[in-house]
């Protein structure tokens, strides 16, 4: 059994594993009679609709959990928490603010524990990003992929995905808002134009994250010259649009782009819920 706080948890071999196993038809119901504790500190609606249904296709029982319910770090601290969940649930599955929490649990117990969001990592979007791309492509390796926007714990997953499987991810992000240090083989540049050129994917991501509200009017300033449009889409010829979710039409996407013929957005929203029951299956070991 395995902890999966981070894309750099993995090895190249563990990440095929988990995207194999998020590509297969279940056929019986591994996790049957077991749960799986999902312990929400920010509202969701692809997460949490994602797992829930993955625990149930695996034949676990999943159990929804908001902050107040347990007061995790106020009234109990987070090892405590992990403890008492530890005791009724195969899987402990956290979106949290901080990622250090998530350390803490991790270190508390042997139940794995599952990273559904922090703020540094997004693991599980990583995974649904890379099937995504397997199954537009067939393959993930040599794959151009274009980031426009802020290299935030969306596109630091991603990047760290790309690297272990060998997808040429650019990166292109305002001065300030890109990355100090990345993975092996990921590349930034400042235009966008540059980034999308030639690229057979481009993604894109909100300016402004859950929790940076207070950031909005410089972010806006920052990324003004950022958005997806048809005519940056223009500089790759064919290339396929991803988006995590929520989009926030008019700024960081057009309608256009969104709603397009070449946008896989939605698929790669599905794919949420079948790469989590790969993540889950992985953890624990099991074959569905």
């Amino acid at each position: 059994m395995s902890h999966l706080l981070t894309i750099r948890d993995l090895g190249r071999e563990a990440l095929e594993q988990i995207l194999a196993l998020s590509e297969r038809q279940h056929s019986r119901l591994p996790l049957q009679g077991r749960g799986v504790a999902l312990y929400f500190e920010k509202p969701s609606a692809r997460t949490r609709n994602s797992m829930e249904m993955a625990a149930v296709q695996l034949g676990a029982h999943p159990v929804y959990i908001q902050r107040d319910e347990v007061g995790l770090g106020t009234r109990e601290t987070p090892e405590d928490v992990a403890r008492t969940l530890a005791c009724y649930h195969s899987i402990i599955a956290a979106r949290v603010k901080d990622h250090r929490l998530l350390e803490q649990m991790a270190a508390a117990v042997d139940t794995p524990v599952l990273n559904m969001l922090s703020d540094s990592d997004h693991p599980l979007q990583a995974l649904a990003d890379l099937l995504t791309v397997k199954q537009l492509f067939g393959r993930i390796e040599g794959v151009r992929i274009a980031y426009v926007g802020d290299y935030n714990n969306v596109a630091r997953s991603l990047a760290e995905g790309c690297s272990l499987l060998g997808a040429e991810l650019i990166v292109a992000s305002p001065e300030g808002y890109g990355f100090t240090e990345a993975p092996e083989g990921i590349r930034q540049v400042v235009d966008p134009a540059e980034a999308v050129e030639g690229a057979q994917i481009v993604y894109t991501d909100v300016w402004v994250s859950m929790g940076q509200d207070d950031e909005t009017e410089e972010r806006l300033r920052a990324f003004s010259n950022y958005q997806v449009s048809a005519d940056l889409m223009s500089r790759s010829s064919d290339a396929w649009f991803l988006h995590c979710l929520p989009a926030r039409r008019g700024e960081e996407v057009t309608d256009e782009v969104m709603d397009g013929p070449r946008s896989a957005v939605w698929r790669q929203a599905e794919n949420r819920m079948h790469s989590a029951r790969g993540a889950m299956a992985w953890m624990l070991g099991v074959n569905p």
